[in-house]
């Protein structure tokens, strides 16, 4: 008999249950695997799975014929998989406007349907929720010592040890935050992820926007992208990395193939962060390039964990891939959205995190204890460059480092472990 596994909460479960109490109905979605559909199942009263092979094309034919039976059942009442049927969209929303109560469907979904697949764009019935990949707190691989809402409340002590070594890193980079693969032994969850990776390449980005592409093509491309993630690679550079034997790839198709991969949540960009500067400083604008995990980076350069560590500057820059994937989780539930700083000097920050509410903290990423001391002292130029009367003062300035301890400096700059963060 298959045991079902253990449930690990989700930080994503809090934003469920305040968006099932605010709006009729909420669409998670967010990428195949990371656990859409278990979180969900967890809130939902009856379920409908649209991909269950026994009853894909019953349910294809009701959807064409008469959505509304389909949203029969208890409620909240999950629905997954919806974009098969696209009209399920509009069903639910019709069915939100006429029952006038909250929470009563969850969609969950993999890929965003091509345009104007949908009538109406649910505004006002359909809240939405992003999932990503597990975080190191939500893993359990974070004492969860230091706590970002605390960073911005003023209230952290900042002080922790993190129980990850270099070593163990380089691991989780390799596996990813697959929710199916935590506890699972290093070949089982290493192979897991190359699988993925092949399913992207080969079937899923095709069927994202239904046109078929050469999976040469998107391997030599995510390849690219995998070199040169967590940089601000642009489509010129990624255009001539990512030269196969079929010719080079050129921009519109490369644009194409981006935007698929959009669609069916395996890359996400860092955008710049814009604020008001004291001068009239030149910003960067163009997008740092991220996988929505990088484990998916590491499986399309089938690098193992202890290659590596063989490589520290591609290890530099794929755990600063993991700290962007783990920093966007903590900062939703504080309302907030992720950005990279730098300037035409090239003062940088890795991380923004902004919060509506307009606070913001800055984040450097590094690996070695000896490159702290000039990453703090970048942060504090930052901090004297931002126009304060319009911006305000930042609530924390922050280095993540891979390992050791958490403590705040003299100077009130927090340096944390990536292994001691939560939300």
């Amino acid at each position: 008999m298959i045991m079902k596994r253990e449930y690990l909460s989700r930080i994503a479960d809090k934003t469920l249950d305040a968006a099932l109490e605010a709006s009729g109905a909420v669409l998670v979605e967010g990428p195949k695997w990371c656990g859409k559909t278990r979180t969900a199942q967890e809130k939902a009263a009856s379920t409908l799975f649209m991909q269950d092979p026994d009853y894909t094309a019953s349910y294809l034919k009701a959807a064409d014929t008469k959505p509304s039976l389909l949203l029969r059942g208890e409620t909240p009442r999950l629905i997954d998989e919806w974009q098969m049927a696209p009209v399920l969209w509009d069903a639910v929303r019709h069915a939100v406007d006429r029952r006038g109560e909250p929470g009563q469907f969850i969609l969950t979904g993999s890929a965003v349907p091509t345009d104007n697949a949908v009538r109406h764009t649910g505004t006002g019935r359909i809240s939405r929720v992003l999932m990503r990949p597990m975080a190191l707190f939500e893993s359990l691989e974070s004492s969860g010592e230091v706590s970002l809402k605390a960073l911005f409340d003023g209230s952290a002590s900042g002080e922790g040890i993190s129980p990850l070594t270099i070593e163990r890193l380089a691991f989780i980079l390799a596996r990813g935050g697959w929710p199916a693969s935590i506890g699972e032994k290093e070949s089982v969850a290493l192979r897991r992820v190359y699988d993925y990776a092949d399913a992207v390449i080969n079937i899923d980005i095709s069927r994202a926007d239904g046109v078929e592409k050469s999976p040469a093509r998107v391997r030599a491309l995510m390849r690219s992208l995998a070199r040169n993630v967590s940089t601000a690679a642009t489509l010129t550079t990624v255009r001539g990395d990512a030269a196969v034997g079929e010719g080079e790839l050129s921009e519109k198709t490369i644009s194409s193939y981006l935007n698929a991969l959009r669609r069916i949540f395996v890359v996400e960009d860092l955008p710049a962060w814009n604020p008001a500067m004291r001068s009239k400083t030149v910003l960067r604008t163009s997008p740092k390039r991220h996988f929505v995990d990088p484990s998916i980076a590491v499986a399309v350069l089938r690098a193992a964990p202890d290659a590596l560590l063989r490589d520290f500057n591609t290890f530099g820059l794929l755990f600063e891939s993991l700290c962007i994937r783990d920093l966007r989780v903590y900062a939703q539930t504080a309302d907030g959205e992720v950005f990279y700083y730098r300037d035409k000097s090239g003062l940088e920050a890795d991380a923004i995190i902004h919060l509506k509410d307009g606070r913001w903290g800055a984040v450097e990423v590094k690996t070695g204890t000896k490159e702290i001391e000039t990453a703090a002292e970048h942060l504090k130029i930052l901090r004297s460059r931002i126009d304060a009367n319009k911006m305000r003062e930042p609530s924390f300035l922050l280095v993540l480092t891979a390992s050791g301890l958490a403590y705040r400096r003299a100077d009130g700059v927090y340096i944390v472990p990536i292994g001691c963060l939560k939300d």
